[in-house]
């Protein structure tokens, strides 16, 4: 793992090396297991290493390849190793030591810009042909690892983080108001949908699944991956699904257990991380290896304000996981000194851009924290598993039985559901019927649906034609009841824009703490088998996510297995936290109503709005409600604009 950084004169002129050296100055806040640069004439090179993999410990990076002419600077964790030593014919005597970057120069050399096509993995990487005077880089497919880059009219430049760009003289903080526009339209966590631009005006971003190439002076760039819905597969029994599941969903889990440190893992109480924690521990117990789970437990004097239906202290469910699956060193944490508002300044410096995701800010970056204290390398997650693994909604199956008219299928399968779920089959007709036939439902309920405020002030909106851009990208999503959960799912692996966030928040906070985060619900191999598998796996007898919780059986223990009754819900008590200092925050959102710097950005009147139905009645449970969302997410953009100054 590594922040990596690169600069040169287009003309081929000459490169001062204190320019390149400048850019690595910026990483220093991140911690380095070392640190080096390569320089050629009109070229420079940067890697600030976190040495994660046991083949990266001592690792020459950036590296040159005299013979061939190309240097190149990765931060990469490869996943598919062995199948790639097969393909590029690697000796068995070459393998073990080999490293992730000189896996990808040996891939550049045989498939060229076709290389990351056959990589698996969280990468970016940059390659200098010096016989061609070419650039040629990539991203991985989900975009795990983040890379940035500058061009003018005389240098182009590039970095895994922003700030080393923005150091570079002609490059300035001009804001992006196409980004921000965005930014403050989108309702969910999406930052942006024109992947290519970032915050900053001058800085631009190489999007998940792209690869580009600069030469004689110009930038192109490329998409290498386009994830679809594969060609169904067809086994005989549920029994060879199964086995096929559990042959993939290990591959992507054991790849991403290879550290020379130790491994952790996010584990909640519920189905994805549970089986990524099942699958690892195994695993790592054939390794002689624990592994360190870390779960997230609201503070002791919060009461659960949630549904019957959800349930905020997961604790007993991942007591259950974890003394079924053994070979596990738990540990459950309420961090009692943090809140959404106080760790604003330091997402903000990590992010280097505004962002959404107050509500679980706080035990995100707790646990990070605390993987680093205990010298972990790798912190597995199942971020991913909603629509991968754990695929399979009941309700929208059944919708989709009913209308195709397979009448007989559907009775059985709403009886069993009904049963399962301990509720009256009257309950869950209705909503079946409006997923099933949402243009009528959506007509009739067209006059009772109330409009969500938006964050975005309309001047501002109609100045960037915010809300045309976004259609033209395929972005419709603002909490439609009514949508297609099939289309949702396409759209979630077709457009790269549901990724990038992802991507962002893990990079950047691996740098900050040196553990590298690992989705293995990610894995590419996992979703395509998950896109080939026919729906029918996914939903059977009454149960949604069917598949992985078959697949599960031995693995998890039964009430975890086959709980879909109670779904735990993280952050409910991210409002309790900051009741203490309730006065500090309303006094700050006053500021932010009545500041003229971001009046021509943000929708006053509904800040005002909001304010004023939460100011004097703080309840806890107003904590993921619109009124506060966007009161907190108006506080955090003002802090990062005023940060510009």
């Amino acid at each position: 793992m590594s922040a990596i950084v690169g600069i040169s004169h287009l003309n081929h002129e000459p490169i001062a090396p204190q320019l390149g050296v400048h850019m690595l100055e910026h990483l220093q806040h991140y911690p380095a297991d070392h640190i080096d640069a390569w320089h050629a004439e009109s070229v420079f090179l940067g890697c600030h290493a976190q040495w994660i993999t046991p083949e990266s410990v001592g690792e020459t990076m950036p590296y040159y390849d005299s013979s061939s002419g190309l240097a190149i600077t990765a931060d990469a964790i490869i996943d598919n190793r062995p199948e790639l030593f097969e393909k590029l014919q690697v000796s068995t005597f070459d393998r073990k030591d080999m490293t992730d970057s000189a896996l990808i120069l040996l891939s550049y050399q045989k498939w060229g810009r076709e290389a990351p096509k056959h990589l698996i993995g969280d990468f970016a990487f940059v390659i200098w042909d010096e016989h061609n005077r070419t650039w040629f880089g990539a991203r991985d497919f989900s975009g795990s690892r983040t890379l940035y880059y500058a061009k003018t009219r005389d240098l182009f430049a590039f970095s895994t983080v922003i700030q080393p760009l923005l150091s570079i003289p002609g490059i300035d903080k001009q804001l992006n108001e196409q980004w921000m526009s965005e930014f403050l339209a989108i309702p969910i966590t999406t930052e942006a949908v024109d992947l290519f631009t970032t915050v900053y005006k001058n800085i631009g971003q190489v999007p998940p699944s792209h690869s580009f190439t600069v030469c004689n002076g110009e930038l192109k760039f490329s998409r290498y991956s386009t994830l679809v819905s594969e060609r169904k597969i067809k086994l005989k029994s549920n029994e060879e699904y199964e086995e096929a599941f559990r042959d993939v969903f290990q591959t992507a889990v054991t790849s991403r257990l290879r550290t020379h440190r130790q491994v952790g893992a996010n584990l909640s109480g519920g189905l994805d991380s549970g089986s990524v924690v099942s699958f690892a521990a195994k695993a790592l117990r054939e390794q002689n290896k624990k592994l360190h789970t870390f779960s997230y437990v609201p503070l002791e004097d919060f009461h659960d304000w949630t549904p019957k239906s959800r349930i905020a202290n997961e604790r007993f469910n991942i007591q259950s996981t974890v003394n079924h699956v053994g070979n596990i060193n738990e540990q459950y944490l309420n961090f009692p000194d943090k809140n959404p508002f106080t760790e604003i300044d330091e997402w903000l410096e990590i992010m280097e851009t505004p962002y959404k995701f107050y509500e679980n800010s706080y035990w995100v970056k707790g646990i990070y924290q605390q993987a680093h204290a205990q010298n972990l390398g790798v912190l597995l997650t199942g971020s991913r598993g909603n629509w991968t693994i754990s695929w399979g909604p009941a309700l929208d199956y059944q919708a989709s039985l009913l209308r195709k008219l397979k009448l007989i299928q559907f009775a059985k399968e709403s009886r069993l559901y009904s049963k399962e779920l301990g509720v009256k089959q009257s309950r869950i007709l209705p909503i079946v019927g409006k997923k099933a036939f949402p243009k009528m439902a959506k007509f009739m309920a067209a006059n009772s649906e109330p409009e969500l405020p938006d964050l975005i002030n309309p001047e501002f909106a109609r100045k960037t034609n915010v809300y045309e851009r976004l259609q033209q990208h395929g972005y419709d999503f603002w909490g439609n009841p009514f949508q297609d959960v099939y289309e949702v799912r396409r759209k979630q692996f077709e457009m790269l824009y549901y990724w990038n966030i992802t991507g962002t928040v893990g990079c950047k906070q691996s740098l900050r703490y040196s553990v590298w985060e690992r989705d293995a619900t990610n894995d590419l191999r996992v979703i395509r088998f998950c896109l080939s598998v026919p729906e029918e796996q996914f939903v059977q007898n009454g149960f949604d996510r069917s598949l992985v919780r078959r697949s599960t059986k031995n693995y998890l223990p039964e009430d975890i297995r086959l709980n879909q009754k109670v779904r735990g819900i993280q952050g409910a008590d991210g409002l309790h936290r900051m009741l203490p200092s309730w006065d500090i925050l309303i006094d700050e959102l006053k500021h932010v109503v009545s500041d003229p710097i971001v009046s021509e950005y943000l929708n006053i009147k509904e800040l005002k709005r909001a304010l004023a139905a939460i100011e004097k009645n703080p309840r806890p449970e107003n904590v993921f409600e619109t009124n506060f969302r966007i009161l907190m997410r108006s506080l955090i953009f003002r802090r990062f604009i005023k940060k510009q100054a």
